[in-house]
């Protein structure tokens, strides 16, 4: 059966690997038709990304056909079109045993700490699919991304009227933009790129939008936009450092700061920065079960419009060539998809 390894940083090859075989206990039978890349995935193919392991078929945002059921799986059926939750948890540590299955301490993600979908077919536990009757395999491998923005949002808990900022307008701040606008929040987007606060105003009609040249000018932006009093949730989506860490100057007296982006890099900061206003600083891990579900549906209802997210479409056999230009800023990628069954 044919793959794509990432077998090293920077180095993709296809590969052929064994069949899956039939489903167990409790397992399904998916063959994948679509994948989407995510900055996940760019970062291990950069060797930047905590958690990653090599050689590694990636692969976490997928929409996938079910092919095979196993025993004693009731929910699902063969032919169904679905999104898969990819955090594999254990069940039984602390976090399990709460419910937060996102923050399992033993949890594998397909594509990161274990083999995903870029590949034909593969097992995958049967309630970690989301079935959807009207998606297409594009959206459904959206829903992950989506998933992301909408705990992080979630974290921050923002109230109709509150100034909200999210830092960097990739897919997982464009995810976390979507969630902060149903909330009736008054948003605010920041982002180096012009192009990326550009599609910000096209598509969700956000007024503040601030293009970063340096932390004073931003500072300057930002008590303009909100007469002095800075935003009650800061939600950082750039896994940048330097970003993490100004991102602590933007949060007003009380408010939130949520780091959705990830960094192997220690942040430093000066203790009083975080005591004076007596901030929250919160991580934002994963997403949960019911995340996927609402998702789908708002999706389905037309609330939200994966429409313009995708600008990129790949085949399988020209990814690996085509890879290495979505981790540059001026290729204006903000979701590029591989088509994996070549329907």
């Amino acid at each position: 059966m044919r793959a794509i390894s990432l077998l090293k940083p920077e180095r993709f090859e296809q590969v052929t690997i064994a069949d899956p075989g039939s489903p167990g206990p409790g397992q399904v039978l998916v063959k994948t038709h679509r994948m989407g890349i995510c900055g996940t995935d760019v970062g291990g193919y950069l060797g930047k990304f905590p958690f990653f392991g090599y050689p590694r078929i990636i692969g976490h945002e997928l929409g996938v056909e079910v092919l095979e059921l196993g025993p004693d799986v009731d929910s699902v059926s063969v032919g169904d079109s679905c999104s898969i939750e990819p955090y594999l948890n254990c069940g039984h540590c602390y976090a399990c045993r709460r419910g937060f299955t996102n923050c399992c301490e033993t949890n594998q993600t397909l594509g990161v700490m274990c083999d995903g979908g870029l590949c034909e077919r593969f097992l995958i536990r049967a309630d970690k699919l989301h079935v959807s009757k009207s998606l297409t395999y594009e959206q459904l491998a959206l829903v992950e991304t989506l998933a992301i923005g909408c705990h992080a949002v979630d974290r921050g808990a923002p109230a109709e009227g509150d100034h909200v900022m999210v830092i960097g307008a990739g897919p997982i701040g464009l995810s976390a933009i979507e969630f902060a606008r149903l909330t009736g929040a008054r948003l605010t987007v920041m982002d180096q790129v012009a192009s990326r606060l550009d599609f910000c105003e096209k598509t969700y009609g956000i007024e503040n939008r601030i293009q970063f040249e340096n932390p004073e000018q931003a500072k300057q932006a930002i008590m303009e936009i909100t007469d002095g009093d800075r935003f009650a949730l800061v939600i950082d989506a750039t896994g940048n450092p330097h970003s993490m860490t100004g991102a602590m100057h933007y949060v007003a007296q009380t408010g939130t700061l949520v780091y959705v982006g990830i960094t192997n890099q220690e942040l430093c900061f000066p203790h009083a920065v975080m005591h004076k206003p007596e901030m929250t600083i919160k991580a934002s891990r994963n997403a949960m079960p019911t995340d996927f579900a609402r998702i789908i549906r708002l999706i389905e209802e037309g609330t939200i419009n994966t429409d313009p997210w995708i600008t990129h479409r790949v085949s399988w056999d020209d990814m690996i060539e085509a890879f290495p230009t979505y981790t540059r800023p001026d290729a204006g990628v903000l979701k590029a998809v591989v088509d994996v069954s070549g329907e």
